[in-house]
């Protein structure tokens, strides 16, 4: 029989109950896949929490890497014993599971599936985010928060390839070091820094053309004023809890921002799309201007542990549950 983590009810890490599934065969246009390694991140706590509600009963887990098992009707792309990987739709944290073959993507020689799985939500992200909602080109002095996460490793390196000047936020000194060996140029601890003054500080009163936020409430305020006028606050996730109503008379107050609300499903909504950022994130990869580094791993009925350790910040990098 087939194991999953599933969620009946919202709450914390305690909610993640090892069940039984059954998976069945895989339908028109479908594979069956064998998970190898599931990618923990941010965003399977907001659905285990109900921050962002789900259907219950829920298996979460957005990415993953694997074998195909079995194909369905209609699915000339992939064979049998195909290594792939993806980044949504949930139902990651499973031993298997059915998911439609054009919302996977091959896994090239030289990639491991470990790597695979840590990548696709947080690589892919990245890539969106640099290559499309702000293109980062050199010369830019850019500001990423939570640096030393998984996401904040991958765009400092990103970054730092394409010539930007890298400011990140981090928690501790620990931290600090690992985003600094990562490319980020000036890391502010900023549990003891108020990071808006070290940003005016280190860019001479110039300030920023772009903020990537991925923490929210307690940061949202200041990321503004890290903006010069017409600068981009990216806000692309919420760690701290939403952002509350904001004015938007404030927008025009500051130098006419600009503030976007993006999501890794729009930028990879057709397959076309899914395997061009694919290709982009598998190549940088590939050329070892960006490292993927897999710094905790756990056995998938050890969820709630990883829960609790990624909620603590106890986590660095990227983190993948084995099967």
């Amino acid at each position: 029989m087939t194991h999953a983590i599933r969620i009946h009810k919202p709450g914390g890490p305690e909610v993640l109950q090892w069940d039984e599934i059954e998976v069945g065969s895989p339908g028109a246009g479908q594979i069956r896949l064998r998970h190898t390694a599931i990618g923990l991140n941010y965003i399977d706590v907001y659905h285990r929490t109900g921050l962002y509600p789900q259907p219950l009963p829920l298996i979460p887990g957005m990415e993953g890497a694997g074998v195909v098992e079995a194909i369905g009707p209609g699915v000339t792309s992939l064979q049998t014993g195909d290594r792939v990987a993806y980044a949504g739709p949930l139902g990651g944290y499973a031993e298997e599971r059915l998911i439609a073959a054009d919302r996977v993507v091959k896994i090239p020689a030289g990639i491991s599936d470990h790597q695979a799985a840590a990548m696709m939500l947080q690589g892919m992200t990245v890539r969106y985010l640099i290559r499309e909602v702000y293109p980062v080109k050199a010369g830019d002095t850019i500001l990423i928060h939570a640096a030393a996460g998984g996401v904040g490793l991958i765009l400092c390196q990103w970054a730092n390839a394409l010539g930007a000047t890298v400011i990140g936020t981090v928690s501790s000194d620990e931290k600090a070091e690992l985003a600094k060996a990562n490319g980020c140029h000036h890391p502010i601890i900023y549990t003891r820094e108020d990071f808006q003054k070290r940003v005016v500080e280190i860019t001479e009163g110039r300030k920023l053309p772009v903020v990537y936020d991925s923490i929210g409430k307690d940061t949202f305020a200041q990321s503004l004023d890290c903006l010069r006028p017409r600068g981009l606050l990216a806000l692309f996730g919420q760690a701290s809890g939403p952002v509350p109503p904001v004015d938007l008379g404030l927008l025009a107050q500051k130098g006419s921002l600009y503030i976007t609300r993006p999501t890794l499903q729009t930028f990879i909504a057709s397959a076309a799309d899914l395997k061009t950022t694919a290709e982009d994130l598998f190549a940088v990869v590939a050329s070892g201007k960006v490292k993927i580094s897999v710094n905790q791993t756990y056995a998938l009925k050890d969820a709630t542990q990883a829960h609790r350790d990624l909620e603590a910040r106890k986590t660095t990098g990227s983190t993948v549950l084995t099967v």
